[in-house]
């Protein structure tokens, strides 16, 4: 059967790392947390829960992404954030998968992701299933070079998995705009070094978009159907639209 290495990066993860370690503990033949100067005892805790911790100073989303991976010595690799949850399930599904000799008919496999907003899953308005490119064969995959929004890139078939990583990314609504804010900064940024700002950063998209990103997100996707908490996420992500757009210019 192939060994499965378990990637993570993290800094300051306290609240997520102990779940997120025992998720995986008996699925993998390695975890390796690579922390960038955690101060509130997250590598610590990630000792206690099996992990080998690996110091290395920040390098940026996809750099640091990419030297965990390097580090992996498994036959596959299942890259995840320090708020990603293997769900019960999904568990299960990829011990069978691991088992069975189909696997190495995919490069690489997308997992569908759930946000949690708290201990709240937020399923529509876009953000379901948000399926992510994590579990890859070694050597055949790799985060591409963004600031932000980095995505692992397979040179090959991909498949996907049928049960949900749970990602709990925010204790609050709060942390969720503060995020939004950075992811804006970030994006504007990324717009201008890859030279593609253009129609993006033109003053009259900063009204269309927004508008149309927040109707096709609530309406279109039915982020309704998540109540106040979709129509504040949903309010929330459009500026998002329209601050990355500012930004830019």
């Amino acid at each position: 059967m192939p060994s499965l290495s378990v990637v993570i990066v993290a800094q300051d993860e306290s609240r997520t790392i102990a779940r997120v370690l025992q998720a995986v503990k008996n699925l993998a033949d390695e975890i390796l947390l690579v922390d960038s100067g955690s101060t509130d005892g997250t590598p610590q805790i990630a000792t206690e829960n099996g992990a080998r911790v690996v110091h290395q100073d920040w390098l940026g989303y996809s750099a640091q992404k990419n030297f965990a991976i390097d580090m992996a010595v498994g036959d596959w690799i299942l890259s995840l954030d320090a708020d990603e949850i293997v769900s019960p399930e999904l568990n299960t599904e990829m011990a069978i998968l691991l088992s069975n000799p189909h696997i190495e008919g995919f490069d690489g496999y997308r997992i569908p992701r759930v946000l949690y907003i708290g201990d709240t899953p937020v399923r529509h308005g876009g953000f379901y299933p948000d399926a992510q490119l994590r579990l890859i064969k070694r050597g055949k995959g790799r985060f591409n070079d963004r600031l932000v929004h980095e995505a692992i890139k397979v040179n090959g078939p991909v498949g996907m998995l049928n049960h949900d990583l749970l990602h709990y990314a925010y204790a609050d609504v709060s942390g969720f705009t503060d995020a939004m804010e950075k992811y804006a900064q970030l994006s504007a940024a990324e717009y201008k070094r890859s030279g593609k700002a253009g129609w993006k950063g033109h003053p009259l998209n900063e009204l269309v978009h927004p508008t149309w990103t927040f109707f096709y997100r609530y309406v279109v996707r039915a982020g309704f159907l998540d109540g106040e908490l979709g129509w504040r996420l949903n309010s929330i992500y459009s500026d998002y639209v329209r601050n990355k757009i500012r930004y830019s210019r």
